[in-house]
């Protein structure tokens, strides 16, 4: 009798083809048994040969459960609420398509969940693996911007305002279901235009729910991060998502909600000046700047009407 899947991958990709195969190769190696998980790729409309190159790859690697499905909404809330659907596994598993999951990646969610059955989800380690190395600008208040993710030391409950980022997320998937999954009106990239902050909307309804969220630091990947592609627009973008994600989640709750987000980037934004000013002091100036950028950015999200 052939094991049920326990665990359900979900990869949404666009225009990627040069790493996603990186990244579904990680899963193919998993330690953990093969009948026991299943990845779902979701191509969201990607202009290259995504499709091919994946097609490809599933052809000569018949042992792992690979399904490959077009998502043609732009948005990875589309593209992930379309893969979950399908999902045949308890837990769901979101991860990018320019990550690397470590070999023990799976197996360690198995064993997390068995030993916190009362937990709803939670998050894992995510490490940048610059290409070809850390510039020097980068700082620890900037590094979120290209997914570094390292929350504790320790396995631990997440804080009431702290989340797992999408790509190293689990789910249980009757929680997923229950929430209503990502919410559309957050579709992360959306052609040139960011609105994130689905990760943070979908984990504080979760906790609305009464679920727990916890971190795991032994639940790992590495992110690609391409040096040459950090300019200042992109910078920007990345940056502005965010804040254009924060717009739409809080005028949801209320105009208050909203005004109360502005007073607090501009909080954030007196902080990062000071920290701009340390970083120069200290001999670093090449920081400075990145940091102020960001809180700068932010903001012109959080107050531009385009969507």
């Amino acid at each position: 009798m052939e094991q049920p899947v326990q665990i359900s991958v979900v990869i949404c990709s666009y225009n990627r083809r040069d790493y996603i195969i990186d990244a579904m190769d990680s899963l193919h190696r998993q330690t953990l048994d093969r009948s026991a998980f299943e990845v779902i790729v979701v191509d969201n409309n990607s202009k290259d040969d995504t499709e091919s190159r994946c097609r490809a790859y599933i052809s000569t690697h018949m042992e792992t459960q690979f399904l490959f499905l077009t998502e043609k909404r732009q948005g990875a809330s589309f593209a992930r609420n379309t893969g979950a659907a399908l999902a045949q596994g308890e837990l769901l598993v979101f991860m990018d398509d320019d990550a690397v999951a470590a070999p023990d990646f799976l197996k360690r969610i198995i064993i997390f969940f068995e030993t916190h059955p009362g937990a709803g989800g939670m998050g894992g380690r995510i490490i940048p693996r610059y290409i070809p190395a850390e510039p020097k600008w980068m700082s620890h208040f900037v590094s979120s911007l290209v997914g570094n993710f390292d929350y504790s030391p320790h396995t631990v409950e997440f804080a009431p305002l702290k989340y797992p980022l999408e790509s190293n997320m689990v789910v249980r998937k009757a929680d997923f279901d229950a929430v209503g999954g990502f919410n559309t009106e957050l579709p992360g990239v959306k052609g040139t235009l960011r609105i994130g902050g689905e990760g943070k909307e979908f984990f504080f309804k979760l906790k609305n729910l009464g679920r727990t969220i916890w971190y795991d630091p032994e639940v790992k990947v590495e992110h690609v991060v391409e040096v040459s592609k950090l300019t200042r627009e992109y910078m920007y973008r990345v940056a502005s998502g965010i804040g254009r994600g924060e717009s739409v989640r809080t005028k949801a709750v209320g105009t208050g909600a909203y005004y109360k987000k502005i007073a607090e980037y501009l909080y954030k934004l007196c902080g990062s000046i000071v920290l701009g000013l340390l970083y120069t002091v200290k001999g670093q100036p090449a920081k400075a700047l990145p940091v102020i950028h960001f809180r700068i950015d932010a903001l012109r999200g959080l107050t531009d009407n385009k969507r």
